[in-house]
């Protein structure tokens, strides 16, 4: 390894971007809300959607931006978690990895620019929309440059076996969703969402560090691929009485509740079927009381067009990375949804 250079400490750049106090306020009672949803305080639905990865700032914000009078109009049922995810895990390690490693997609790495770059996009979207955004949290250690900014964390599906991820989220105060591994073993999302709950003694940024567990550690579900290659899903009716079940069968566990990705393996990455997915979770909350009570909403991938393109071609608002739905269908399903609640 290169030692390059080193990178600047959570505190710098939080001291160069300060958030505002409007921006602090907005990100309270966005906080106050989801976390109301996750422990049944209130019977609203989250919505985490955005793009697979955050890509150009200007077009994620016009994205964001659009949100905004779709989330006045249906804030009776649903409450909207903009995705604004700056790191992209790639299973190889090729292929873009987020704006965190390329603010801009077609210059090579630059890290440095980076972290700034992932911290003016949350900051402009508090500050212009209103939304304190998800982010996935890829790098552990990374959190504390967003940790003002945020509303909603994601541990993936290669990364929810990790000890460090484990710990850590249960040190954040905010509700972070442990998704199911790729392999499907869902006594492994399980034991990560109990770590993620208590407490614990680690090392953190060079520092001795103490937890007190996380009570909004949850579940995604996000489909697995089997050891042949074939990609399965697990958001149907009976898989959704399992994980009650799993839940039953774990009393010490706090505010029991899961999020359904309706892409990924769930749609075997068919952007298109993430309409029908949300539908059919939704209808099995009506067949069944233990879902409707477990189920707090749904993950969809989304962006201002559909589908993805290649890194480098100039199509507005397209994805680079996962296939994700256009802005006109993802408008229509929100409100759909809205009404089927």
């Amino acid at each position: 390894m290169i030692f390059k250079r080193a990178l600047f400490e959570p505190d710098e750049i939080k001291r160069m971007y300060p958030i505002s106090e409007e921006g602090m306020n907005a990100k309270m009672a966005n906080d106050k809300a989801i976390k109301a949803v996750l422990s049944g305080e209130s019977d609203k639905f989250l919505l985490v959607i955005g793009p697979c990865s955050a890509d150009h700032e200007d077009c994620v914000i016009d994205y964001i931006g659009r949100l905004r009078p779709v989330q006045d109009k249906v804030k009776d049922k649903i409450v909207i978690v903009p995705r604004i995810y700056t790191n992209k895990p790639r299973t190889t390690g090729a292929g873009y990895k987020g704006m965190l490693h390329q603010p801009n997609p077609l210059a090579d790495p630059d890290i440095h620019k980076g972290l700034i770059a992932i911290r003016k996009l949350h900051m402009r979207a508090i500050n212009e929309t209103g939304f304190s955004c998800a982010d996935e949290m890829l790098y552990p250690e990374n959190h504390q440059f967003l940790a003002d900014l945020l509303s909603y964390v994601a541990v993936g599906a290669r990364s929810v076996e990790n000890q460090q991820h484990r710990l850590t989220a249960s040190g954040l105060d905010l509700p972070v969703g442990m998704k199911n591994p790729t392999s499907g073993d869902m006594s492994v999302m399980m034991n990560s969402i109990k770590a993620a709950q208590s407490g614990h003694t680690f090392i953190y940024r060079n520092w001795e560090v103490q937890s007190k567990g996380n009570p909004f550690a949850h579940a995604i579900l996000r489909g697995y691929v089997d050891n042949d290659g074939y990609t399965h899903p697990n958001y149907h009716y009976e898989d959704l009485c399992h994980l009650v079940e799993l839940y039953h069968d774990a009393p010490n566990l706090k505010n029991p509740g899961v999020i359904v990705d309706c892409n990924h393996s769930n749609s075997a990455k068919k952007y298109l079927e993430q309409i029908r997915i949300s539908k059919e979770v939704l209808h099995s909350m009506r067949h069944s009381t233990d879902i409707k009570t477990l189920v707090k909403g749904l993950m969809i991938e989304s962006y201002i067009e559909d589908g993805a393109q290649k890194t480098g071609e100039c199509t507005y608002g397209k994805s680079i990375t996962d296939p994700c739905l256009g802005w006109e269908k993802t408008e229509r399903l929100i409100y759909e949804l809205a009404e089927l609640l």
